[in-house]
């Protein structure tokens, strides 16, 4: 049998994880052939505050998985928001998709949810990593998941257009491009267009959607979120 390539890359890497099991080894892709400028593990004291909330109260199987960065995880209103549905936040600290690779079997595949709702990228594009890498990523991300849930639904949230990054709007627009070219070959994944809705009249991120730091959003931009979302996970 074959191996794939991304397979390969995550062996060389990771050495002594190939007595995991598969979904972690495949989730381990994320570390890729590029030299990463932080560790893929940073986050893990808050994955552990996860893991003791589910110890204490274990939510549901088959749910509604949202993960991503930080707009996720300051995506407060989520169950308010999604009224009915059995939604879980595992947004963690300001990730980037190799550590969202990285730490998916306990961000969502423990959980093993009829629908996963993904935002990353964002922060990857300040890493200099490109849209290639961010369109490539998500590829692996799909391929892990693929690997212990081939028949959950996956919701690619397009990036965002914040007006601290504006000068990354070109490299953004590419990103969604490349993607949503990836989601349109498989109806078991669905793109949301946030980037749009969130302009004004003069094509710039409106104001009043982002807080103070003009990256992270207000009530109103997750107002947004959830219109666009939600066709997608009822």
């Amino acid at each position: 049998m074959n191996t794939p390539r991304w397979l390969l890359i995550v062996l060389v890497l990771a050495g002594a994880c190939t007595s995991a099991p598969q979904s972690d080894v495949a989730a381990r892709s994320a570390l890729s052939v590029r030299r990463l400028p932080f560790s893929v593990d940073r986050s893990e004291a808050e994955i552990r505050r996860f893991e003791e909330s589910d110890r204490a109260a274990a939510p549901p199987a088959g749910g509604i998985v949202f993960v991503g960065s930080s707009s996720i995880r300051m995506w407060r209103s989520l169950e308010s928001d999604f009224p009915g549905l059995p939604v879980l936040n595992r947004g963690f600290g300001g990730s980037t998709f190799p550590e969202a690779i990285h730490y998916l079997p306990r961000t969502v595949l423990k959980y093993h949810p009829r629908t996963i709702v993904l935002y990353e990228g964002d922060n990857d594009l300040t890493f200099d990593w490109g849209p290639r890498q961010v369109a490539d990523d998500y590829r692996s991300f799909v391929r892990a998941v693929r690997d212990s849930l081939p028949n959950a639904k996956i919701v690619f949230i397009s990036l965002k257009p914040s007006p601290a990054r504006w000068r990354l709007v070109d490299q953004v627009r590419e990103a969604n491009r490349l993607v949503r070219e990836i989601v349109s070959r498989d109806t078991l994944q669905s793109y949301v267009d946030v980037f749009t809705p969130m302009l004004g009249a003069n094509g710039r991120p409106k104001p009043e959607l982002f807080i103070a730091d003009s990256l992270h959003m207000t009530a109103a931009g997750y107002a947004i979120w959830r219109t666009q979302v939600a066709p997608h996970v009822n």
